[in-house]
């Protein structure tokens, strides 16, 4: 809802709607009011309102009818309604057609501020909901990679940009920021698209199982080997392979794959004609291939004929514009699976993820959605059905930058700022929280450098 909310109070009582208007101005609502109901009908053509509060029984046109009509042009409008016949059945109407809310004459002011609010926030919701709903159909048309920070759009682009060459590449980020997830999306939009994209995880096998999976083997290369197989690579053939946690590949086999690379092709276990094999690798990791070569855990000259490109993909905190969105994401994916219908997330559960630090990245956000998509026995996921250490205190996480350990001093700095940040700046709080006095406090803060 843009600027202030407005409403529509149909009341042909003069008094009962010179109250109500009073009431909703005085609580910064955009208000218009009429006695008559033919006059609703036609400002309801006119313009749309976030919410209506309408008499039941009315001469000409009724609270019903109101109601039908606003649904008819305006499904999102919210409708809640007064009338001085407070019977169940009256009530039971109203709800069933689809009213927010009924509240019987002489109303208490108190009622008539929470239930139009709470009405308004159920407003808001819903849109927000549609708004998310269209942004994702149209990511979803577009790529598989859902996101709206600037960031992750300027990589997007350089995805698709590489995506059209033939050159292999290395995607680098935290574990469950969707490495896999690029890899797909540059197979997609390249011009090997029509062939295979086949993927092996390469930390999951021993060596002799990784080389068994990737060249294959002839028949009777060893004891069980009744026939041929083909391996990953050979069955790639005109397409990509992505080998992910390629850091953790065995140095033996960083050298059978690097011949692969250079001579475009490989040898079968047990075989001894070259197979030619035409294929685009694209890795993945979430450790420092540089430094891993310094170590002499990874090879060279691999690293510099896998990483003729590199794309680094951010972890989840450092786009958090990106978690009500991929949140509804999830939440619609396991609606299907689970067969629930849940609408949405509160706002008290959204603002716990957003403040969020979320070690486990996109692949967390997903196990928490699930999580409350199959805990939930409403159409709302709750702050409650939410992980219990996501609803105590913040929690932050610390993380390595430029491949460097957060010094002590840092890591002091940090836990100050969050503890003020925790205590709304209040430094006598914080203090206290942290154990010491005001005044060493005061010292600590001028010693990391923090502005009074």
């Amino acid at each position: 809802m843009n600027g202030l909310p407005r409403l529509l109070v149909v009341d042909d009582e003069k008094v009962a709607l010179n109250n109500l208007m009073y009431i909703l101005k005085k609580e910064g609502y955009d208000v218009t009011g009429t006695q008559s109901g033919p006059r609703a009908l036609s400002l309801l053509e006119e313009q749309e309102f976030d919410l209506i509060l309408t008499d039941l029984k009315m001469e000409k046109v009724d609270g019903m009818q109101i109601l039908t009509r606003s649904q008819e042009l305006h499904p999102g409008t919210e409708v809640i309604m007064i009338t001085g016949y407070a019977t169940v059945d009256s009530a039971i109407s109203a709800m069933k057609a689809g009213a927010y809310h009924y509240i019987a004459k002489p109303f208490k002011l108190d009622e008539v501020r929470k239930v139009v609010k709470e009405a308004l926030e159920k407003k808001r919701l819903k849109n927000e909901n549609v708004q998310l709903r269209e942004q994702l159909e149209q990511f979803k048309e577009k790529s598989q990679i859902i996101t709206t920070n600037s960031q992750m759009k300027q990589i997007l682009a350089m995805v698709k940009q590489v995506a059209a060459t033939e050159t292999n590449i290395v995607i680098t980020g935290e574990s469950g920021t969707g490495k896999e997830l690029f890899a797909n999306l540059i197979h997609h939009n390249s011009m090997r698209s029509k062939g295979p994209m086949l993927s092996l995880n390469c930390g999951a096998f021993t060596e002799e199982l990784l080389a068994n999976d990737l060249f294959g083997h002839e028949k009777g290369a060893f004891t069980g080997a009744e026939s041929a197989k083909k391996g990953l690579v050979e069955m790639a053939d005109s397409g990509t392979l992505f080998l992910d946690e390629i850091a953790e590949m065995p140095l033996p086999m960083q050298v059978k794959l690097l011949r692969v690379i250079q001579e475009k092709e490989l040898l079968r276990i047990g075989g001894v004609a070259p197979i030619k094999v035409d294929v685009r690798f694209i890795c993945a990791t979430n450790r420092n291939l540089q430094k891993e070569v310094k170590l002499g855990h990874f090879r060279q000259d691999l690293y510099f004929r896998i990483n003729v490109i590199s794309i680094e993909i951010p972890p989840l905190s450092a786009r958090k514009d990106d978690i009500p969105l991929l949140a509804h994401y999830f939440l619609e994916k396991y609606c299907t699976l689970m067969h629930k219908d849940v609408d949405t997330i509160s706002e008290e559960a959204m603002e716990v993820l957003i403040h969020y630090d979320f070690p486990g990245n996109v692949r967390e956000l997903e196990n928490i959605i699930e999580r409350g998509v199959a805990l939930t026995r409403g159409q709302v996921i709750e702050k409650a059905h939410l992980p219990d250490d996501l609803r105590g205190p913040a929690l932050q996480t610390f993380r390595k930058k430029d491949d460097k350990y957060p010094s002590l001093k840092e890591m002091e700095r940090s836990y100050i700022q969050w503890v003020l940040k925790e205590v709304g700046e209040n430094k006598t709080e914080a203090a206290k929280y942290l154990g010491i006095d005001r005044v060493s406090l005061w010292r600590k803060l001028k010693k990391l450098g923090f502005n009074e």
